[in-house]
């Protein structure tokens, strides 16, 4: 058997070719190299997203961040689980699309916000893994995630999606500079969202944890959201903490068995999870009986 050191999965990807692979190399990604921190770099793409007041004024409004918040953050983190897991070709995969654009048919959302949220899951992963992972991304793995996502995009029917991964991140770091502002309805979703997060501890440590979540998010998002920074010495206590993770991790061999989210147990579906049970609780039946799955 040959030997596998820490970089035998990035050795594999990097004989991958960006585009015609990408369904393969963010597999291996979030499965394999980088589960957890994908998983963390996401939570952060949904905060950034509650800076927008277009966005969060549409959440606040539907009131599944306030009376179904595990449920909602199940259901988007199930839904990215499964694409990566699967890929967009796949029946499977294609099947929590689909449940996908029937939930979001049913309102009203610009294409500009559209394409500023699909963008968040292209760069905050980047961005995090750059910073905190065992390992930075490649340029090979970078361009991946942006043609992964471009094609769910499409598949979205979101157009005017940039045509390269440079120029998405401009857009992506021009929206916020543009659209990022502080508005009640920011921070009410955002703080159902705390609760939540603080609700997966237990309460003894709810204070400490509380102090933590604003710890690694930067001024424009904290302003928009309304929340106060975390002390300096916190803040960078934790980045120390990551840094130290990622060389120790580095030591490690490479993971053997995936690590999806959709694998793991799901708070809100204890007894497991399909497609059918995913939307929001009020349109649940209606979509089960206008789209079969």
């Amino acid at each position: 058997m040959s030997h596998r050191n820490r970089y035998t999965t990035a050795q594999q990807i990097q004989a991958l070719d960006p585009q015609q692979d990408a369904i393969a190399i963010c597999h291996l990604l979030a499965g394999y190299e980088f589960p957890w921190d994908i998983t963390r770099a996401l939570e952060i793409a949904l905060l950034r997203t509650f800076c927008v007041p277009s966005i969060t004024k549409l959440l606040d409004q539907t009131g599944e961040f306030h009376h179904h918040t595990q449920k909602r953050y199940d259901d988007t983190s199930l839904i990215v689980s499964e694409l990566f897991k699967w890929g967009y070709h796949h029946p499977r995969g294609q099947a929590f699309l689909q449940r996908m654009n029937a939930i979001h048919q049913r309102y009203a959302i610009a294409n500009a916000d559209y394409l500023y949220v699909l963008s968040t899951f292209i760069y905050e992963p980047v961005r995090w893994c750059d910073r905190f992972g065992w390992r930075a991304l490649s340029s090979g793995e970078k361009q991946a995630m942006y043609f992964f996502w471009r094609e769910v995009g499409k598949r979205m029917g979101i157009q005017s999606i940039p045509p390269s991964y440079e120029a998405f991140e401009d857009y992506n770091r021009t929206y916020e500079q543009t659209h990022f502002a502080f508005h009640a309805a920011n921070q009410r979703v955002a703080n159902a969202t705390r609760q939540m997060l603080l609700n997966w501890f237990p309460k003894v440590i709810h204070r400490p944890v509380d102090r933590v979540i604003p710890a690694l998010l930067d001024p424009s998002l904290l302003q928009a959201v309304g929340w106060q920074p975390a002390p300096a010495s916190l803040t960078a206590l934790l980045a120390k903490s990551l840094q130290m993770r990622s060389r120790l991790l580095r030591q490690l061999p490479p993971r053997t068995l995936p690590n999806f989210f959709a694998d793991q147990a799901i708070r809100s579906y204890p007894e497991g999870y399909d497609v059918q049970r995913i939307g929001p609780a009020a349109l649940v039946e209606q979509l089960n009986a206008q789209e079969p799955l």
